[in-house]
């Protein structure tokens, strides 16, 4: 054996050093506040289990008896036909034509973003993605080392997508554009006329949608419609799962489907080759998509309602605080609001500034592709209304130290 050993580090692959997600990066410097002793308020992850929101009962006891049944081994890659067929019916109730043979079951959304990106990208292409968007996909494509493209969203009119700047945008190497609807990180929900601008230009440039509507049932009013009802020929790759209207993210489920043109055969056969190698997504939580989206959804009319109220909440608090702007969310449980901030400093600065004086932990917009001097931020609104009512407080009472500061 040697008798020596060198001091020298193991490199690292250079990706790496590309891949950044703000949403859960920025825990750190919450255990290093929580280390100093103080309590952290953790609004930066959308997990509603966190905050006592549970599982709906027929969902856990079907994943239950699945273990108890036996279905601890592999799966098939794609899925269970079961939890497959569940998927394709539920779309064609709400009016998109969707059969089994088209759709994967995934871990989580993740998975379905990333198997969508690498089947689709190249090394050097370009992905449309909105401003603030969420950074799960420029963490794939930095991974990738594919090029984001970042489409203005405006505040002013309710975080619509400027369809214009999205057109400027597009360049021969364009491939993909992403279409979040509803809207992480802003709760926006978009107008058909919006919707329908942004098919037809994908339409133009013979661009597929990647369609994120893992949100489509929290809207406060209502469920939104499906991307796809809106043209059946259109190249969509929908994404949705069980996490967030269905409060079990832990379960790590999900799926995609692949719309019903021939155009998106290849991409369907990649994403399914792709999905292969990893083998299957969690098995027994695949026997719970059938239990959910079949049986009783009674539990996202009162969590809508839950959603609506904190909404409420959040907007006025945060609208009250001088110095503080913030869009009405219109589904979901995220707000994007703002900060007039000091000249030289950052939204990373008010939100780290912000977690070491108060606690309370929410996400800087520039980690969603927002420009630093704009002073967004994200905050999650799941935590119980008189929580919500304190922590704005706070915010408002730290704001109006931090604005009269000299920050030179």
């Amino acid at each position: 054996m040697p008798t020596s050993r060198t001091a020298r580090p193991i490199p690292v692959a250079a990706r790496v050093n590309r891949f950044s997600y703000a949403i859960r990066n920025i825990v750190t410097e919450a255990k290093a506040v929580e280390a100093r002793g103080m309590r952290v308020r953790y609004l930066n992850i959308g997990d509603p289990v966190a905050f006592g929101f549970q599982t709906p009962l027929h969902l856990v006891e079907a994943a239950t008896r699945a273990m108890r049944d036996g279905h601890n081994g592999y799966l098939p890659s794609a899925g269970i036909p079961e939890a497959r067929e569940a998927v394709a019916a539920d779309y064609r109730s709400r009016g998109v034509a969707m059969t089994a043979e088209r759709v994967l079951i995934t871990t989580g959304t993740s998975e379905a973003i990333d198997l969508a990106l690498n089947a689709l990208v190249d090394e050097g292409d370009e992905v449309l993605v909105p401003s603030p968007t969420y950074p799960l996909y420029t963490a794939v494509m930095a991974k990738i080392n594919a090029q984001p493209r970042y489409y203005r969203t405006d505040p002013d009119r309710e975080w619509q997508p400027d369809i214009e700047h999205l057109r400027s945008l597009i360049t021969p190497r364009t491939r993909v554009l992403v279409i979040i609807d509803p809207n992480n990180p802003t709760g926006a929900v978009y107008p058909p006329p919006v919707r329908r601008a942004m098919l037809a230009l994908a339409e133009e440039h013979n661009l597929t949608i990647v369609a994120d509507e893992v949100y489509g049932e929290l809207g406060f009013d209502g469920p939104v419609p499906l991307l796809g009802t809106i043209d059946p020929d259109a190249p969509i790759i929908s994404l949705s799962s069980l996490s967030k209207a269905y409060l079990a993210p832990g379960w790590r489920t999900g799926w995609l489907t692949v719309s019903a043109t021939p155009r998106l055969d290849d991409a369907l056969a990649a994403m399914r080759k792709l999905a292969d190698g990893r083998l299957c997504s969690p098995g027994p939580m695949q026997y719970a998509v059938a239990a959910a989206l079949n049986g009783d959804r009674s539990h996202q009319v009162a969590f809508r309602a839950a959603l609506a109220e904190r909404a409420r909440i959040t907007t006025e608090s945060l609208n009250a605080i001088p110095g503080i702007s913030c869009v009405a969310p219109r589904a979901a449980f995220y707000a994007m609001p703002a900060v007039s901030l000091p000249p030289g400093r950052t939204d990373e600065d008010y939100v780290l500034a912000l977690l070491r004086e108060t606690g309370i932990l929410c996400v800087y917009g520039s980690g969603f592709g927002v420009a630093p001097e704009r002073g967004t931020f994200r905050i999650v609104f799941l935590a119980n209304p008189k929580e919500l009512e304190s922590i704005y407080a706070d915010i408002g009472a730290f704001t109006r130290d931090y604005l009269q500061r000299d920050h030179r």
